[in-house]
C-alpha cells in the first residue's frame, strides 16, 4: 500500500476534535508541523492551556487517526502550548504584548479579592503561564505586602515602568510608587488617569495572562479598565453568604452592561474543616456562589476553604500557593486557575482575534 502523504496527514488530524473546546484540531489551527519521512512521521501539536488535563484523550484520538490511515511508519507526536487571545470588540485598545486580561473584582469589600488575585496569578505562573499582576485598588493596594515586596519599579530606555517581579510573576501596584502608611486621596479623574498608565505604560513584555485585582464595588475604576481595553473576562470573587452575593450580583450586572464577559465565580471562605475532627462547617453560610453560578449561566470556577494559612501566608509576603503548595487551599486556588485559563481557551476559540489590516493612504 502507498504511503500517505502529508496533506493526507493533515486532513485526518484536522478532522480530530479537541477533547476541551469542543471543535477540531483543524478548526482551533493547532497543527502547527508535519514531517513524514521514509521511516517516521513527526507532528508537533499545539495545546491551549498550560498542564493541559485531556493530554491522554488527545494522544488517544491521534493514535485511532492514525490507525485508520493504515500508516506503518513510527509516529512521533510532539506536544507544544500556547494561549491565543480572545477576540475582542473593534477599537477597543489591548496591553502591548499581552495576550489575555482578566478582571479579578467584587461587589464588595471584605470577601478576600485580592487574595483571589495573587493566588490566581501565581498559580497560572506555576503551571507554566507568563502572568503580570496589576493592583488597582489605588485606595487600598494590598499587592505589595501580599507578595513581599517593596520594590520600586525601574525606568527603561523607552520611559517605560519595568514591574518588579516576585514568585515569577511581574506586578505593579501604586503601593510601589509611594510610602506605605500614605493615604492616596484622589478624585475618579485621577484614579481613572492612573490606571490608563499602568495599562500603557508599564513594559510588561510577553504576557500570556494579565490578571487585574479590580477594587470592590462597581465605580470609576472599573468604567475605565472596560472602557480603555479589551477584556477577555471578569472573575467575580464572593462569599456563601447572602450579603456578599447580593453585591456579587451587583458586580456581574455591571459587567453584563459594558458588555464585558464573566468567565465565572470563585466562592471564598467555602467551608471549614476541623483540623482535630476532620468535620466540615459552613460557616459563612452555604451554596450562595453555587446559585449564583446557575442564575447567570456562569461557572462556578472554584470554592476556596476557609484556611488560616491563607491569611498568614499572606500577611508575611509568601502566598499560600507558593508557601504550602500541598494545602487543600492551594489544590483549590489551582484548580480555579485552571479552569479560569480553560474558560479563556474556549472563549479564545469561539472568538478568535482577527488580524487587523492597515488601510495606507496614498500621498
Amino acid at each position: 500500500m502507498a504511503k500517505v502523504s502529508e496533506e493526507q496527514i493533515r486532513e485526518a488530524l484536522a478532522a480530530i476534535e479537541e477533547p476541551l473546546l469542543g471543535k477540531t484540531l483543524g478548526e482551533t489551527r493547532s497543527i502547527q508541523e508535519i514531517e513524514a519521512g521514509r521511516k517516521d512521521i513527526k507532528v508537533i501539536i499545539e495545546l491551549p492551556v498550560h498542564n493541559y488535563p485531556a493530554r491522554d484523550e488527545l494522544m488517544t484520538r491521534i493514535s485511532r487517526a492514525f490507525d485508520e490511515l493504515d500508516e506503518e511508519r513510527r509516529v512521533d507526536v510532539g506536544l507544544t502550548t500556547r494561549v491565543r487571545a480572545v477576540g475582542g470588540v473593534p477599537g477597543k485598545g489591548k496591553v502591548p504584548n499581552v495576550s489575555n486580561v482578566f478582571a479579578v473584582a467584587s461587589g464588595k469589600g471584605g470577601v478576600g479579592k485580592s487574595t483571589v488575585a495573587v493566588n490566581l496569578a501565581l498559580a497560572l505562573a506555576r503551571d507554566g503561564a507568563r502572568v503580570g499582576l496589576l493592583d488597582a485598588d489605588v485606595y487600598g493596594p494590598s499587592v505589595p505586602m501580599m507578595l513581599g515586596s517593596n520594590a520600586r519599579p525601574a525606568i527603561s530606555n523607552e520611559e517605560k515602568l519595568i514591574p518588579p517581579q516576585a514568585f515569577g510573576i511581574k506586578m505593579m501596584s501604586i503601593g510601589f510608587l509611594m510610602p506605605p502608611d500614605k493615604a492616596l486621596i484622589w478624585r475618579g479623574p485621577l484614579v481613572a488617569q492612573l490606571i490608563n498608565q499602568f495599562l500603557s505604560d508599564v513594559d510588561w513584555g510577553q504576557l500570556d495572562y494579565l490578571v487585574i485585582d479590580m477594587p470592590p464595588g462597581t465605580g470609576d475604576a472599573h468604567l475605565t479598565l472596560v472602557q480603555a481595553i479589551q477584556l477577555a473576562g471578569a472573575v467575580i470573587t464572593t462569599t456563601p453568604q447572602d450579603v456578599a452575593v447580593a453585591d456579587a450580583v451587583k458586580g456581574i450586572r455591571m459587567f453584563e452592561e459594558v458588555k464585558a464577559p464573566i468567565l465565572g465565580i470563585i466562592e471564598n471562605m467555602s467551608y471549614f474543616v476541623c483540623p482535630n475532627c476532620g468535620e466540615s462547617y459552613d460557616i459563612f453560610g452555604t451554596g450562595g456562589g453555587e446559585r449564583t453560578a446557575k442564575e447567570f449561566g456562569v461557572e462556578l470556577l472554584g470554592q476556596i476553604p476557609i484556611d488560616p494559612a491563607i491569611r498568614e501566608a499572606g500577611d508575611i509576603g509568601h502566598p499560600v500557593v507558593v508557601s504550602k503548595p500541598e494545602s487543600a487551599a492551594a489544590e483549590a486556588f489551582r484548580q480555579a486557575g485552571r479552569n479560569v485559563a480553560l474558560g479563556i481557551a474556549r472563549a479564545a476559540a469561539a472568538r478568535p482575534q482577527r488580524p487587523t489590516i492597515e488601510l495606507l493612504q496614498a500621498p
